[in-house]
């Protein structure tokens, strides 16, 4: 039995060295609008932070806003100040690695773009050649800071969602088309 209410994903956090080179990289590259900061200088009393957030008592949160990205969920961006703060993103293979993907309409254009504003890509654009993803090709890029982000597309849609289509199954969530992910 899932979670009473459970409606889907509301934000993804995540936290950056400088708040300012974030919301300008999300603004700029990707479109994004910053919506609203929610907090500066944020201290926790006692052992609140560890109680609530497990990080270390003395810690700070600098500052973080929301962010939304076209027709995706909220990013909640924070700036952290800790005595015991890693300075080095993890990569996808550690323990707690991961990446935003963002859907583009035309991979070829997405890359020049991104090239034409410096942002160092990784590789070339890969394409699926068999599978439930046959139809998506996807490019990994990064962050000033070290996050690894990654555009996806798959104008004709995919394999596992022209057939979950077909068969009136729920298919994965695509922000072109979110009145259509779930039939």
């Amino acid at each position: 039995m899932a979670m009473p209410g459970m409606r889907g994903m509301e934000h993804i956090g995540f936290t950056v060295p400088d708040i300012d080179e974030a919301c300008d990289f999300f603004e700029r590259i990707l479109g994004a609008e910053v919506l609203y900061t929610a907090a500066k200088d944020f201290k926790g009393e006692g052992s609140w932070m560890s109680q609530h957030l497990r990080v270390d008592d003395r810690c700070v949160i600098k500052e973080f806003r929301y962010v939304r990205c076209g027709n995706g969920t909220n990013l909640e961006i924070f700036q952290y100040e800790a005595p015991d703060q890693v300075k080095i993103p993890p990569k996808n293979s550690d323990i707690g690695g991961h990446h935003l993907a963002f859907y583009v309409d035309d991979m070829d254009a997405a890359i020049d773009f991104l090239k034409a504003n410096n942002v160092e890509i990784l590789g070339e654009p890969t394409s699926y050649t068999d599978g439930p993803n046959l139809g998506l090709t996807w490019c990994y890029f990064m962050a000033p800071w070290g996050m690894q982000l990654e555009i996806v597309s798959a104008p004709k849609g995919t394999v596992f969602d022209n057939e979950a289509k077909a068969a009136g199954r729920s298919r994965l969530f695509h922000p072109a088309k979110v009145d259509e992910t779930k039939i």
